[in-house]
């Protein structure tokens, strides 16, 4: 019988990106890591996917088309796939958080409208 589920667990690693360990069809998920006073070393952007940031531990900040934005435990973030941003630790505190990336305005269905009841 085949399983209709995996599951994998993520070590404290700087990066871990669970697309591929996970055999993800709709989403892009990664686990990150910055030390205190570490930055994600680019400015980037994306043509078609909207990123949802989930502020796990920590503390630090996001500067998104020219604009900084606070981020601590607890805090979600979305960005438009346009949006320039980079992502920094505190310069007393790292940071760790998760992103999740889905491609803009495909969501059709989503918690009771998607589910099946038995």
């Amino acid at each position: 019988m085949a399983n209709n589920f995996k599951k994998v667990s993520v070590k404290d690693e700087a990066r871990v990106e669970l697309h591929d360990v996970l055999n993800l069809t709709g989403a892009e998920i990664s686990v990150n890591a910055l030390p205190a006073g570490a930055s994600v070393p680019f400015v980037h952007s994306h043509k078609e996917n909207e990123e949802i940031y989930c502020i796990l531990e920590g503390k630090g900040k996001a500067e998104i088309d020219g604009q900084t934005v606070s981020l601590a435990a607890g805090d979600w973030l979305r960005v438009s796939p346009a949006a320039k941003r980079r992502f920094f630790a505190a310069d007393d505190s790292g940071i760790k958080y998760i992103c999740i990336q889905v491609n803009a305005g495909s969501l059709k269905n989503y918690t009771a409208a998607d589910a099946v009841i038995e």
